[in-house]
């Protein structure tokens, strides 16, 4: 019995360590990408920003990073879902298809998200960004913390593993419109609001 109790305890101890190292692995992930997100706002070469914002700007401002807004969601294909044109900021339009939806839960609330796919990725697979999802959404942070005409978070075909897919919202981006007038930022549809605080990812840059 003793013998027993001790190869539980000790197969126990190894799946947190597990646990705590794919944690680990997936802050350090989310801590690089914020990196290399505000190093590309700082730097004059690569940034979107003017000269007089960056005169005073020294990084993107990220909400702690925070394991419970890294959800593992079930993906469930959208069936010959037909395109539609996507309100941009502008007034304009861009075409898109709901490529799916990812279902998943935070604190116990059950959330259905659709994830959209450009449909010139969808007629040129074999372009760049051909195998790039898109995923805009909204929150009660929105105008409230964070950007109020949403944030967007960056997906690959790849990441559907097995009808699974993760979804870390310590990832989540501006549009460039967040910064700077003259671009053409799709607006997070209405099926795109989680009515929760998503208190992850990078914060408005209206103190800036």
């Amino acid at each position: 019995m003793r013998t027993i109790l001790i190869l539980l305890l000790l197969v126990s101890n190894n799946l947190l360590a597990q646990n705590k190292n794919s944690d680990f692995d997936a802050d350090v992930e989310a801590l690089a990408y914020q990196e290399v997100l505000s190093n590309t706002y700082k730097n004059p070469e690569s940034s979107i920003l003017s000269k007089a914002q960056l005169k005073d700007f020294t990084a993107l401002e990220f909400y702690p990073l925070d394991a419970k807004f890294r959800v593992s969601a079930t993906f469930k294909r959208t069936p010959k879902a037909k395109p539609f044109e996507m309100m941009l900021s502008s007034g304009r339009t861009r075409e898109y298809v709901r490529y799916g939806n990812a279902n998943f839960e935070i604190d116990g609330v059950a959330y259905n998200l659709p994830i959209y796919q450009n449909t010139d990725y969808v007629r040129n697979p074999n372009q760049k960004y051909g195998q790039s999802l898109f995923l805009p959404f909204t929150d009660y942070t929105s105008g409230d913390g964070s950007y109020g005409g949403g944030r967007y978070i960056d997906l690959e075909l790849s990441d559907i593993q097995n009808g699974t897919l993760t979804i870390d919202f310590n990832k989540a981006y501006n549009p460039y419109c967040a910064y700077s007038s003259g671009y053409n930022c799709p607006i997070p549809p209405e099926a795109n609001d989680i009515k929760v605080r998503i208190e992850a990812g990078v914060k408005d840059f209206g103190k800036h």
